[in-house]
């Protein structure tokens, strides 16, 4: 039983890494492409955190005062990437699990369509990737020390500016809604669930799904939380137990106490 744990964690172990390689680890590998993003991986990048700090200008002649004002306090909402950092969970922090930084990505992470359009958000979720784009983000994987636990866990961190986090979750519930199935990245997912809302944080969602990747069905939760501007994006796979998957709820509640003490 447990090399067979041991061979499914590895599974699902890879699926992360390709992910994380491709959307954590991104750029031009040389030849003028970027690797495409199979799997599970943490969005935020440089470029949005620069965007963070550097507030959009206004053009309009009159009151151009006013709204530099108001464009730099929201931009100063914004929680960075360092402060993200800080605020995600470190390894020792929860008890039975190993924790992981995940790399950060030099590069932007953008949106891939996926079919249909009304799935798009889950699809980008997937990848811990939004519309609007986060700020900065951050991300953590976990490893149970159990070796008879088969489940692979991530979480990211991801800031916006006032009202953008809220569309995030706006945009999860619809999809939740409406989509049972879809296409992207060259993968095809299917059984997509909406799920009871935890009621956790500011709002929340939840579902789950499975997916068909590199020959491997991977059975996916998800557990979405907004608290003020960040939205805290948890996924657990299990290949061994696809009907119990779920996110631990150690994990979420000792990041979420984080998150909020940090947020204020």
């Amino acid at each position: 039983m447990k090399s067979k744990v041991s061979r499914a964690t590895a599974a699902l172990a890879v699926v992360a890494a390709l992910g994380c390689s491709a959307a954590c680890g991104g750029g031009d590998d040389g030849k003028g492409s970027k690797p495409v993003k199979a799997a599970t991986a943490t969005a935020g990048a440089s470029g949005a955190a620069k965007n963070a700090e550097e507030p959009e200008s206004t053009d309009g002649p009159q009151d151009a005062g006013k709204a530099k004002e108001s464009a730099t306090a929201d931009a100063s909402a914004v929680l960075t990437r360092a402060q993200l950092d800080k605020a995600a969970l470190a390894d020792g922090e929860v008890k039975g699990y190993g924790v992981e930084k995940t790399a950060a990505s030099d590069v932007s992470l953008d949106s891939v369509p996926a079919t249909p359009d009304a799935c798009q958000p889950i699809a980008d979720m997937f990848l811990f990737t939004t519309d609007p784009t986060a700020r900065a983000g951050v991300g953590r994987s976990f490893t149970a020390k159990d070796d008879l636990d088969a489940s692979v866990t991530s979480l990211a961190l991801l800031s916006y500016r006032s009202g953008e986090a809220d569309e995030v979750l706006a945009g999860l519930r619809t999809a939740t809604g409406k989509c049972t199935a879809y296409k992207h990245t060259g993968y095809r997912y299917s059984d997509v669930k909406a799920l009871k809302d935890p009621d956790l944080g500011d709002e929340s969602v939840a579902y789950r799904l499975r997916g068909s990747i590199e020959g491997a069905e991977v059975p996916s939760a998800f557990t979405v939380v907004r608290v003020g501007t960040v939205v805290v994006a948890f996924t657990s796979m299990n290949m061994l137990a696809p009907d119990k998957v779920k996110v631990p709820s150690e994990i979420i509640e000792k990041q979420l106490a984080k998150v909020e003490k940090a947020t204020g």
